[in-house]
């Protein structure tokens, strides 16, 4: 039986709206399983020189290494990591109390003590001639913004870790999915660039320039985010001041932004150590706040060792933007999109992406 040219027509479009409707269908099964998928992924990538080793170490056993690996992120995500979302969330609920007995016991001597101070005087001061803002006015919105910032921080700090991976089906799930990740991670990534319809050179090339790429920020940003936010937390422990592990943790997430970086937090940490008159704790918090922010200049390079450059903006979007659109692992998920996307937009753009 012969078809037609209108029966070619309609078998075309019922087979494209076919795979429209499997496509939705699919998008629903899969949309509980993003974040633990993101996690797991995520996960998988970090362990993956770990599972190269372990099998060999194994004999070749890779699901027997794949289940330890696992086991460990287990133990991880219910020990350690628990214990600090669980601190994280003490302190910052400390925090919100204490700024708000500082802002009704001490708000006259503060104001006095803040205005007196060389720098922030005469910022305060210039304000007030300029822009008409008087001192009792950006006090006010400092405390009240903080204030904010804290309560928001305290009600989701507790959740942050296990939280974000969901409800305890999504944290199994994750699980589940990490050990077929990490044992059969490298297959499924090599079976998706054969799938890219470009010449195997090519391929080849784009392989590595994306694993470069994400090897660029998960070592060389992430990590030296991590890094920066523990070596802040600890300056913070070390001079008195209070909730280390909530500046810590700000310091790791600012330590992206192109300007200003840990500083953010540990500048206005030196001003408040040195209107309380803590003129050594303040003398060590600089020195503490220096090697912090000077751990992009030496970390970074020897982090990244040769690997593709990624630029800070889009580092930072990535941050704030995956944050805000996949909760705590858009911090990891967002810097990975953003690169990837813009090295394939380079990739597309050299000579030898033309099709012969």
């Amino acid at each position: 039986m012969k078809h037609t040219g209108k029966d070619l027509f309609y078998e075309r479009v019922l087979a494209v709206a076919g795979l429209g409707l499997l496509a939705v269908l699919l998008y629903r099964i899969l949309e509980p399983f993003f974040a633990p998928m993101a996690w797991a992924i995520f996960l998988s990538f970090l362990l993956q020189p770990a599972q190269a080793r372990l099998t060999s170490w194994l004999r070749g056993r890779d699901w027997l290494a794949a289940f330890a690996l696992t086991l460990v992120v287990l133990l991880m995500f219910v020990g350690p990591l628990t214990a600090i979302a669980i601190a994280f969330a003490r302190q910052a609920s400390d925090l919100a109390v204490l700024l708000q007995q500082w802002l009704g016991q001490q708000e006259a001597r503060s104001l006095a003590d803040l205005s007196h101070l060389p720098v922030i005087g005469s910022a305060l001061a210039m304000l007030d001639q300029y822009a008409h803002v008087s001192a009792v006015e950006v006090q006010a919105w400092l405390l009240a913004g903080g204030k904010r910032l804290l309560e928001r921080l305290a009600a989701m700090g507790g959740t942050a870790f296990l939280g974000a991976v969901g409800t305890v089906l999504s944290f199994t799930a994750m699980l589940f999915l990490l050990f077929f990740f990490i044992r059969d991670g490298r297959a499924m990534a090599n079976a998706a660039i054969r799938l890219v319809p470009i010449e195997p050179e090519r391929r080849e090339d784009l392989a590595a320039r994306l694993a470069a790429v994400t090897h660029a920020v998960v070592r060389g940003t992430v990590l030296t985010a991590i890094i920066q936010g523990l070596l802040l937390g600890i300056g913070f422990a070390i001079v008195g001041l209070p909730a280390p592990v909530v500046f810590g943790v700000i310091g790791a997430v600012l330590s992206v932004v192109p300007f200003g970086g840990t500083a953010l937090v540990w500048v206005p940490a030196v001003a408040v150590l040195l209107a309380q008159g803590r003129y050594t704790a303040a003398i060590a918090l600089v020195v503490v706040g220096a090697i912090v922010s000077s751990v992009d200049n030496f970390l970074k390079p020897l982090l990244i060792s040769g690997r593709a450059f990624v630029p800070t903006l889009a580092v930072f979007i990535g941050v704030i933007g995956g944050l805000a659109a996949f909760g705590v692992i858009g911090l990891f998920l967002g810097p990975v999109v953003i690169a990837l996307v813009l090295a394939l937009v380079s990739f597309a753009l050299e000579p030898g992406s033309k099709s012969r």
